[in-house]
């Protein structure tokens, strides 16, 4: 929908917006009218070069003509069906991600909070099944963020955060761990811990990047005590690590994984893997959803896999990401780069993340800041070297001009 077909003004949109709509985002100044590649086009004609990717989903970038291709053939067939009929798009992306993930079963979700709701609801209820009625518990990290609702924001290890508070009493049965610190998860296991949740990187905690040691042991905890090893997948996954899944960068296999973003080449889609034996938990009524699966979402979903796998972009990612890190290397007022492939933070020595990241909009460049002093860039894995070049001389002018 462009604004010269609705009659409306740029000024009647912004109002619009703000007489109905709840708002808690603060806007952008314009109007999103159409994106393409790794770019966003303004109403005006203005053109955004696009380093925040849609929040890590857009990772083959927008519009990809094959999502788009797909979204509208399936459109014009069938747009929704509840989860009672087969339907092909869902059997063909089940096979296509079991198999390239080594899992034995997927299920369905609309986002990404809700796979890791359906992530912590399997987890306990294996748990409670299997070892008996308190066996609950879930150990998680002190910074992580796995999402909105009440299961994954109590998961969430961000106690004080605007996150949590006045929202009433979080869930039991979450207990956070010192992120990186193997003792202090050791120490937190009791006899109704049921598994242990990490993010492989905290992407909303700063771009924090774990040791292998650290995963690794992690791992190794969870088969000495029996609990379930569980994986956040929803920024980190489908390549934007340098890897397919970012828990491969450490050469573990998590029991139950969750996914969503990259996925779905733009369209609302996410998921849980697993294995059979723990999948079986989930029995006929146990657990449903309206819309997870949806026809459409699975369509895009299996065009975009099908991109992200066939013309490497684990690859790609890792090698501009090596690039642009080291390129990066060069902006004031830096204090350490870090990351894996295109999920990249730069941790500034000045508390200026937020007035940096304005300057950088007004010059038609989107990051986010995390906290005072990170810059953090999820851009769609189609950018190049030459952009990465972009991008640090806009960072380097921005950082300047607001200090």
């Amino acid at each position: 929908m462009l604004l010269k077909d609705t009659g409306r003004t740029v000024q009647e949109i912004k109002d619009l917006t703000a007489k109905y709509m709840i708002e808690t985002y603060k806007r952008f100044d314009f109007i999103c009218e159409r994106a393409e590649g790794h770019y966003l086009y303004a109403e005006n004609g203005d053109r955004y070069l696009d380093f925040y990717g849609g929040v890590a989903v857009n990772n083959t970038g927008n519009c990809h003509p094959k999502v788009v291709a797909a979204i509208q053939e399936q459109a014009a067939t069938l747009i929704h069906t509840f989860n009672y009929p087969y339907t092909i798009p869902q059997a063909l992306l089940s096979e296509r991600v079991c198999e390239a993930l080594g899992y034995d079963k997927i299920f369905y979700q609309n986002s990404g909070t809700e796979s890791n709701e359906a992530m912590i609801k399997l987890a306990r209820k294996y748990g409670i099944e299997k070892y008996g009625p308190n066996r609950f518990h879930i150990i998680t990290g002190k910074g992580s963020f796995h999402g909105r609702t009440f299961g994954s924001l109590s998961a969430t290890g961000q106690v004080g955060n605007v996150l949590q508070n006045n929202f009433g009493p979080m869930l039991e049965g979450f207990t956070y761990a010192e992120y990186g610190n193997l003792a202090d998860y050791e120490s937190k296991i009791t006899k109704d811990t049921i598994a242990i949740m990490i993010e492989p990187i905290q992407a909303e905690g700063g771009v924090v990047v774990p040791t292998k040691e650290f995963i690794q042991g992690l791992a190794a905890l969870c088969k000495k005590h029996e609990l379930l090893f569980l994986c956040d997948e929803i920024q980190t996954g489908w390549c934007r690590t340098g890897e397919l899944m970012g828990y491969m960068l450490y050469d573990v296999k998590p029991d139950i994984i969750s996914m969503a973003k990259g996925i779905g080449g733009g369209m609302p889609i996410g998921a849980i893997c697993t294995t059979k034996e723990i999948a079986e938990t989930f029995s006929l009524g146990t657990h449903g959803t309206t819309y997870g699966g949806n026809v459409v979402c699975c369509a895009a979903a299996h065009a975009q896999v099908g991109v992200l796998l066939d013309e490497n972009f684990a690859g790609k990612a890792k090698e501009v990401g090596a690039y642009f890190k080291e390129k990066l290397n060069s902006l004031p007022k830096l204090k350490e780069v870090r990351g894996h492939g295109l999920l990249v933070g730069a941790e500034l020595t000045d508390p200026i993340a937020v007035a940096v990241k304005e300057e950088c909009i007004r010059r038609k460049l989107l990051t986010t800041a995390i906290g005072t002093n990170i810059i953090r860039m999820v851009p769609p894995l189609t950018v190049t070297k030459a952009e990465c070049d972009e991008v640090v001389a806009t960072l380097t002018a921005a950082i300047n001009a607001v200090s």
